[in-house]
């Protein structure tokens, strides 16, 4: 479920043509493109194999929680894209933006439901960027050296959202703020916390888990924990 905070502009006939943006968009409706099924599923299905469901939010990271101030966070968008993105954080705060409510699955076999994210949705960074012809995948870039990889496709999933808050209050540290990416339809270690770089890349690459035995996609409803090799 998603819920756009800011108004959209409606059809006054005074509003100026179409820019690069809109007839992007309007394109990519047309051509159904990024596309990867159902948001929302049946509540039999809800909860994946292997999960169960806790309250609270369990707190995982590679046993160091940098500091990122607002002052110091920026967010560089590179690689194979039309234009690229150097945000800081009036920047990003000043795109539109997105509240979803969504589940969230780690692959240490918890999930919780109905978790609130405000950010900006990755759909509005793709419309800003334009990704290549030839882009496949993205890198996720971390604070703390942590990198993760995405196909294009799930990164522009329709619920995904490179969030700052979390139930109505900024995002704490221990959990990923001041930005991190939350994409509920795969286990959460691809969500990145504490992003600094998203990276468009040609060919889909290994982050950090994945390296060390982690499946490259991680779809919890197929149980994609761990690589076939």
């Amino acid at each position: 479920m998603s819920e756009d905070i800011h108004s959209d502009i409606g059809s006054d006939p005074a509003l100026p043509p179409d820019t690069k943006l809109t007839t992007t968009k309007q394109r990519w409706a047309q051509e159904g493109r990024f596309l990867t099924g159902r948001v929302t599923r049946p509540e039999t299905e809800r909860l994946p194999a292997g999960q169960h469901l806790v309250k609270d939010w369990p707190v995982l990271d590679l046993g160091m929680t940098p500091v990122v101030t607002r002052e110091a966070f920026r967010l560089d968008v590179t690689g194979a894209v039309e234009t690229a993105l150097s945000l800081d954080w009036d920047a990003f705060r000043a795109l539109p933006q997105t509240r979803n409510v969504s589940d969230i699955h780690c692959v240490t076999t918890w999930s919780r439901y109905d978790n609130a994210f405000e950010g900006v949705s990755t759909r509005e960074l793709l419309e800003r960027v334009r990704p290549a012809p030839h882009a496949a995948a993205v890198m996720l870039h971390s604070y703390d050296g942590y990198t993760t990889n995405l196909l294009l496709e799930d990164f522009a999933a329709e619920d995904a959202v490179i969030a700052h808050s979390w139930e109505g209050a900024p995002l704490t540290r221990e959990h990923g703020g001041p930005v991190r990416l939350v994409v509920p339809h795969l286990y959460f270690w691809k969500s990145a916390k504490w992003l600094k770089g998203i990276e468009f890349i040609a060919r889909d690459k290994a982050g950090f888990w994945e390296e060390r035995g982690y499946h490259m996609r991680g779809d919890p409803w197929a149980e994609e924990r761990y690589s076939d090799d």
